[in-house]
């Protein structure tokens, strides 16, 4: 059976991901912000007895490469020969920024077909697109689509069956400066046949790139060394052009043939949506409301999400720990030693959870997803990226900490959309600085016993939410102040510059995102929480069972490390509590429970007027709740986050990294704020 290989390109949010899934039945997740796709996914289909392989390439503006995700694209198109058709896949809001890739493909390939996507966007905006002169100036087949609503993807299915087999279509060609292109043909004659697209290819070495000489040694083998005349021709060439700018002049060349293609196939009537925009965005990227907007934005998500989670993580936390008495006589043909380990050390841990984090998840992730899909996120990254330069750090990592909210592991694979490896790392190492939904919980619980007192109801939600978001704000700035210091010492560099897309708004797709939040989310991360849960599980109901002279293991590690702890307004309890719920942040408070009231398991709680009891019997005070907000916050990363940061560095050093300076930070934190406190108890 026949099989042809096909390449998806475009820039970025252009729906790329939405046709790929349609073509191949995959589920690539699709969101509202640059960067969704930053590693090569391929899938296949079968259409009329013939099989399809298609690549969904990183989205990119420009084959002038400065991230590894635009290196991909690159050299994917320009050096895979058995690229059979590549699909340029445009954006009809903005079809001029679009065909500045286009024009670029089209100088390394004669195979493309463009797709102008997201039509029905252009037609509530009043712009209107002449195809057919497009497809005639661009010498290739042009088809419109709207991806999101399944209109015009079967014809494109029948226009890759039949562009698919041609290999040498007619396509249109730039043409640069007579001089320009006099020492490109001069470079060109000196390539050897192995190398594809040598027009391109010259232009790329007379421009002094190089990635491109790298990607000739890896993909054509290839050294531009080795040839001594190419090497005196590259320099002659670069004498001759010395008083010309020449990647202003492609630029610049390249720019005119997309507003020219553009004015002639293209009316724009600006009308009342496009101002709409605009006025929204005055407001929402302004330098007065933009961080107020985002901090309001934060707190209504939390508010939502802790008045919508709290029955629901109620409810089923009594199903799952219902299940307790079935299991156990299910668990009868064991040993009674293998039993209580399964069902108090395994279960109980998985259980308890299940049953904290998937509440909170279910509201908390379709909430962040309906942000991102409207185009609220990138805004927000837009405010943030001046106090992110400050600190040589990229403003895309305010998309990667507001993934960090929902769930640290997330936020980490988030990461991906930094181009360079050193912001990426910052955004790394940092990322845990923000609560995710299995530690906010807790901290809401203490807030609630210890700073609001008897407030209740819709009161107690809103007082809650609002100091949740001091909270956050502490964590914001201590991402700023660490990436700072960070920059200077061991992550040394200045910070690039980079495009983020603003993206036009869009309605609220409500089925899409519920199975998005559920299926790429949710569930990622809840199967993750329960694989390091389980083990966790046991580890626990080992330590606490096994005893020296009447004592568990669990009580002996505690009170040792009550002299440490007393420094940071902690308890040898609390700060084992933390090592032993690395594998998930949501076990911390019941293993502290469980030590305080002598249980052999992990023990819930029936009301905060109860937890609140044990913890002041236990001598808490409002300097421990204080340091254990700031401790919970500030401390190391979770088994899952940590896992994911060492799979995404592919480094133990900065996975070490990661775990020791949220420690650090925290520790030292603590210790200043118990010290001030002890101070002022002796002067007062």
């Amino acid at each position: 059976m026949k099989k042809y290989k096909i390449a998806l390109a475009g820039n970025p949010n252009v729906g790329k991901s939405t046709i790929f899934n349609f073509l191949t039945n995959k589920h690539q997740h699709t969101g509202n912000w640059t960067g969704k796709t930053v590693e090569e996914a391929s899938g296949e289909y079968k259409y009329h007895n013939k099989i399809y392989e298609v690549y969904d390439l990183p989205g990119t503006y420009s084959l002038v490469a400065h991230s590894k995700e635009e290196l991909l694209t690159r050299d994917l198109l320009c050096f895979n020969k058995e690229i059979d058709l590549t699909i340029v896949v445009c954006n009809a809001v903005n079809l001029e920024r679009s065909l500045n890739l286009v024009l670029q493909i089209q100088e390394i390939t004669n195979n493309v077909l463009v797709v102008v996507n997201l039509i029905d966007e252009a037609l509530k905006k009043q712009i209107q697109i002449d195809l057919d002169k497009l497809s005639k100036i661009l010498k290739v087949p042009v088809i419109k689509t709207s991806a999101t609503n399944n209109e015009g993807l079967d014809v494109l299915k029948e226009k890759i069956e039949y562009y698919a087999r041609f290999k040498n279509m007619e396509s249109y060609k730039l043409k640069y400066d007579n001089k320009l292109e006099k020492e490109i043909t001069k470079i060109s004659k000196n390539l050897p046949s192995n190398v594809k697209n040598k027009k391109w290819i010259s232009l790329r070495l007379l421009n002094n790139d190089k990635d491109i000489i790298e990607s000739l040694k890896k993909y054509s083998n290839y050294d531009i060394k080795t040839n001594k005349k190419l090497l005196t021709t590259l320099k002659s060439s670069s004498n001759n052009l010395k008083n010309i700018d020449i990647e202003v002049l492609v630029v610049s060349n390249i720019l005119k043939e997309c507003n020219k293609i553009y004015t002639n196939t293209v009316i724009n009537n600006k009308n009342k949506y496009i101002e709409k925009e605009q006025k929204i965005d005055k407001i929402i990227t302004s330098k007065i409301f933009g961080i107020p907007i985002m901090l309001i934005m934060l707190f209504l998500i939390f508010w939502l999400t802790i008045v919508g989670s709290n029955y629901p993580s109620e409810l089923l936390s009594n199903f799952l720990f219902s299940l307790e008495a079935p299991l156990r006589n299910l668990c009868q043909i064991f040993p009674s030693y293998i039993s209580d380990l399964l069902i108090n050390g395994v279960y109980k841990t998985t259980a308890w959870v299940v049953g904290v984090m998937l509440p909170p998840m279910l509201i908390f992730f379709p909430l962040f997803t309906i942000a991102e899909d409207i185009g609220l996120l990138p805004r927000i990254a837009f405010n943030m990226d001046y106090m992110f330069n400050k600190c040589h750090a990229c403003g895309k990592q305010c998309l990667t900490m507001c993934m960090g909210i929902g769930c640290n592991a997330v936020g980490v694979t988030g990461t991906r959309i930094i181009d360079e490896k050193r912001e990426r790392l910052l955004a790394i190492i940092t990322n845990s600085f923000m609560p995710c939904n299995g530690r906010y919980p807790v901290i809401i619980a203490i807030i609630s016993m210890f700073f609001i007192g008897t407030t209740r109801g819709i009161i107690s939600s809103i007082i809650s939410s609002l100091i949740l978001v001091l909270v956050i704000t502490l964590s914001i700035i201590m991402t700023f102040i660490t990436c700072s210091i960070l920059s200077k010492n061991i992550l040394k560099g200045k910070k690039s510059s980079f495009i983020l897309e603003l993206p036009d708004y869009r309605k609220i797709k409500i089925g899409k995102i519920i199975i998005t939040s559920l299926l790429d989310r949710t569930i990622f991360v809840l199967g993750r929480a329960i694989v390091v849960a389980m083990p966790a599980g046991l580890i626990i109901y080992l330590i606490t069972n096994i005893t020296y002279n009447d004592v568990s293991v669990l009580t002996i590690i505690s009170n040792y490390l009550n002299s440490i702890a007393s420094l940071i307004g902690l308890d040898g309890v609390i700060l084992l509590a933390f090592f032993l719920g690395i594998p998930a942040n949501e076990i911390v408070l019941p293993i502290i429970l469980m030590t305080y009231l002598g249980t052999n398991s992990l023990t819930d709680y029936e009301n905060l007027t109860s937890l609140k009891s044990i913890l002041i019997d236990n001598g808490w005070t409002m300097l421990t709740a204080i340091c254990f907000i700031i401790f919970n916050l500030f401390h190391f990363p979770c088994g899952t986050t940590l896992f994911t940061i060492k799979k995404e560095t592919n480094s133990w050093y900065y996975t070490f990294l990661s775990f020791i300076i949220p420690l650090f930070i925290g520790i030292t934190l603590c210790f200043i704020v118990t010290t001030i406190f002890k101070i002022f108890c002796l002067l007062f």
